[in-house]
């Protein structure tokens, strides 16, 4: 009965998966101490149990400081739960050098024949769950005494995960084909469509690196989280290539720096993966065991001496001389990246995503010209990306930036707490500022538009979509957001931000680490929930829907840290909990990426497929086209006015690609003409650059503005004080 609880669970665990044929193994690359004042220690530990010749093979390079006849009581466990126990006499298996136990260095390698009644008390299933939560604990015992005098602790793997390159790259690919496909798209024309699948997959992509930074804390996670969590490190420019590794070595040595060793040390050395909190109890007495790696294993840099260099540098080593890793040093591990290159790996290729965006972009362009010059396309076709690539250039750069913000926060603030090399910290002073600064402004930007614009139109959507200079270059900052949500990119900021700090500065406390997500991700949702600030309501239930997966996550992890002394079982479970949450919702918003993407190419108007924004943004939106028109009609107004610096000399909105700035003053101007004139305009107000003739949309008739005027209002009120020329007229009715 005891065994039947651990079998469902893991029987449940198995049923997610379709494991391929392979050979049937349980291995262990490391042994860890479990007791304090342990008089037993290991620095190499290696071993592989199969199965088909029922023989365990193991490598040990240990130091003992006990003199005598031993007995070794091993338990067992998976997910936590107990179910093997055993009292084994080393003499009677004649394990050499360990009958009698002697002090000193003790170097050997056995090849060991597994009793059958023990091998026929492994489940078959043991052998195909990924990531499987098992580990073995023997303790040591002098013959003739009770209390045990040494304690190690082996984890087991069975060479099965759910760290998948399959699941890399499937995640990559649709996320980056969702942001193609959405240029694409804004290119043919199709505005509205474009712009959500571009805020989906912006939010699928935030998804992704929430996941990634979930494994970057310092919480000691079951396996089958690291492993979940390390297949979206992609995502953090946390990709290894073995040729860079060398380069980034060689730069590191040359600016000063003393790179890690880790991995030359294999062969000698054992590395601990950290993977949860342990609460010790001694067999048979009774009494509890402290351990080193208790319930605040996340706080011992700072309690234990040996562990005091984790403060700076370079990689953890044990009292036994082997390594510990975990948080950010975990994931580089796992990824067979040397922790101080680390850095510059998710720097150089921040680089090389901006790099090639600029090549694909420049590339896109010149072909576009070449197909147009051809004939081979309309010469109408991406008519606006062609004739104003270089804004357009900048917008995407400045998505890039947005893109890579949460990524590069978190690697060039734990830079500065590592100092892998004065170079280095440099270049993380440098970017770090470089994407702050270069976010802000555009925040404060977008920010003094729409104010401006509430002030003229009483409407912040009017020039935030009507200028497509404006709309092309600063509109990555707020266009999957409502109109009136425009300042909703300045908290986002500040959130990733915060969050990149517990991650990158709290390394030594997990608990911290788990405690701050809490209430950042409990502050997100609210905001989110409560605001609802995304373009419309599908794109705000599907990113309130990923703030709750968030939350979701960030409880997991403060009983990850088993700060409430939960039961080994509860974690264990916690932990597939988690795997099977995150893997279902990725799914599932991976396909709708999949699904609307795939429809758009199939229909012949995609914007038909989503309702008109509430906030009206589509009527006030230019075409390239229309924009020639209005350029030519803003310098015979500069004319007829008599303004010899002409229509550019008012820009003061942006730059002087910006034609914002002069089509207002130019409006303001002919208002105070018209108001003269009494003459009125046959447009209708409330509908801008659209002829009053077509019949207005539900929605948009529906829509109460946000600054205490409504649209029929505030057509009014144009209607009464507005007018337009004859010009301006006939370029509106021509459409």
């Amino acid at each position: 009965m005891r065994w039947s609880i651990g079998q469902t669970l893991l029987s449940a665990a198995a049923t997610m998966f379709t494991v391929a044929a392979a050979e049937r193994v349980l291995m262990s690359q490391s042994l860890n101490i479990c007791q304090d004042d342990s008089m037993f220690s290991a620095s190499l530990f290696d071993v592989k149990y199969t199965p088909s010749d029922n023989k365990a093979n193991f490598a040990l390079t240990a130091t003992s400081s006990v003199q005598g006849m031993v007995t070794f009581d091993i338990a067992i466990t998976a997910y936590g739960y107990q179910f093997l126990t055993e009292t084994i006499d080393p003499c009677e298996i004649k394990l050499g050098g360990l009958c009698p136990m002697n002090t000193g260095p003790l170097e050997f390698e056995h090849a060991l024949s597994v009793p059958g009644d023990a091998a026929s008390q492994i489940p078959g299933i043991a052998y195909s769950v990924p990531d499987i939560d098992a580990k073995v604990r023997v303790y040591i015992n002098l013959t003739g005494q009770a209390d045990s005098i040494a304690c190690v602790e082996a984890n087991f793997s069975n060479g099965k995960t759910v760290d998948l390159l399959g699941v890399k790259w499937a995640t990559a690919i649709i996320a980056g084909l969702g942001l193609i496909s959405s240029a694409i798209v804004s290119g043919l024309g199709h505005s509205n469509t474009a712009s959500h699948i571009a805020a989906n997959s912006l939010s699928l992509f935030a998804y992704f690196q929430g996941q990634a930074i979930v494994g970057l804390t310092a919480v000691p996670l079951p396996p089958i989280v690291q492993s979940w969590t390390q297949n979206f490190q992609w995502s953090m420019g946390i990709i290894n290539v073995g040729f860079m590794q060398t380069i980034f070595t060689w730069y590191q040595r040359a600016t000063g720096g003393d790179p890690g060793t880790l991995f030359d040390n294999l062969g000698t050395k054992s590395v601990q993966v950290e993977k949860r909190a342990l609460a010790l109890r001694s067999i048979g007495s009774g009494r509890e065991s402290v351990g080193l790696f208790n319930r605040a294993a996340a706080m011992m840099p700072r309690s234990l001496p040996t562990y005091s260099t984790l403060a700076k540098r370079a990689n953890i080593v044990t009292e036994s001389g082997g390594y510990l890793v975990y948080g950010i040093q975990r994931v580089a591990y796992r990824t067979k990246i040397e922790s101080t290159n680390l850095f510059l790996t998710g720097l150089v290729f921040f680089i090389l995503f901006v790099v090639f965006t600029i090549l694909i972009v420049a590339a896109f362009k010149g072909v576009l010209e070449l197909c147009a010059k051809r004939k081979w396309i309309s010469g109408e076709k991406f008519a606006e990306f062609r004739n104003g690539w270089l804004t357009i250039l900048k917008g995407i750069l400045f998505r890039a930036t947005l893109i890579g913000f949460p990524q590069m926060c978190i690697l060039c603030t734990w830079e500065f707490t590592q100092r892998d090399s004065p170079a280095l910290v440099v270049l993380a002073v440098f970017f770090l500022l470089g994407m702050m600064g270069t976010l802000g402004w555009g925040s404060f930007k977008v920010i003094s538009i729409a104010r401006r614009s509430v002030t003229m139109h009483r409407n912040p959507a009017y020039i935030l979509f009507s200028d497509p200079q404006a709309l092309n270059k600063w509109g990555f900052l707020y266009i999957q957001y409502r109109a009136s949500a425009y300042y909703f990119v300045v908290p986002t900021l500040v959130y990733t931000f915060i969050k990149a700090l517990f991650v990158s500065l709290a390394q030594g406390s997990g608990i911290a680490q788990a405690i701050g997500f809490i209430i950042i991700e409990a502050g997100a949702l609210i905001a989110a929930s409560v605001l609802r600030p995304w373009m419309d309501k599908s794109t705000n239930s599907f990113n309130i829907s990923i703030c709750a997966v968030n939350f979701v996550n960030s409880i997991f992890l403060l009983l990850y840290t088993n700060v409430f002394g939960a039961p080994a079982l509860v974690v264990g479970v916690v932990g597939v909990i988690f795997f099977v949450l995150n893997a279902v919702f990725a799914l599932v918003l991976l396909l709708m990426i999949i699904i609307s993407t795939t429809l758009v190419f199939f229909r012949k108007n995609p914007d038909a497929r989503y309702q008109f924004m509430a906030d009206d943004r589509a009527s006030f939106m230019k075409s390239q086209s229309q924009l020639n028109t209005t350029t030519e009609l803003d310098a015979l107004a500069a004319t007829a006015r008599g303004d010899k610096s002409g229509y550019k000399s008012h820009m003061d909105l942006d730059d002087d690609e910006s034609l914002s700035a002069a089509s207002m003053r130019r409006r303001t101007d002919q208002s105070q003409m018209d108001m003269r004139a009494g003459a009125r305009s046959p447009v209708n107000p409330s509908m801008p650059l659209f002829p009053a003739a077509r019949p207005e949309s539900p929605f948009r008739s529906a829509s109460p503005s946000p600054y205490n005027a409504s649209a029929t209002s505030l057509g009014q009120t144009r209607t009464q004080h507005t007018a337009s020329p004859a010009s301006f007229r006939q370029q509106n009715n021509a459409r």
